[in-house]
């Protein structure tokens, strides 16, 4: 073993020092140091519920039930200046596709007031989501 393996570097910072006895903001949304974000955001689920009150309006016209019944909306991601709501349709192929898009998009927007992205996912409906035994 030589010295140079027993040595130890020390390091030095080029940056600059930080002011001290002063506070810094956090980021708008975000929490300040030491603190975790809510668990629970009452405001964004107040949203999230009014717009599925609104999509019960939504029916899919060859079961006559509506959309939330039938459990086709999986997922409603609400940001500032869009939402997205993700959906399945009951059939692969459903006729109704364009014009139950169209009405979940205007129904979510009546609520939210700013554009509503419509994104149809890949996954299969399962009538036992909605509770329906056939």
């Amino acid at each position: 073993m030589t010295d140079t393996d027993t040595q130890t570097s020390e390091t030095t910072s080029n940056a600059p020092a930080q002011p001290t006895g002063g506070t810094t903001t956090p980021a708008a949304g975000q929490p300040a140091a030491g603190q975790s974000a809510p668990a629970f955001d009452a405001e964004k689920r107040a949203i999230e519920l009014a717009i599925l009150d609104n999509l019960r309006s939504v029916v899919d016209p060859e079961i006559g039930m509506n959309v939330v019944e039938l459990a086709l909306i999986k997922q409603i991601v609400l940001g500032e200046d869009t939402t997205e709501i993700k959906m399945i349709l009951t059939t692969p192929f459903c006729p109704y596709a364009g014009s139950m898009i169209a009405q979940v998009q205007e129904q979510a927007e009546s609520v939210v007031e700013h554009p509503v992205k419509v994104t149809l996912l890949a996954e299969r409906w399962d009538p036992r989501d909605a509770g329906l035994m056939w």
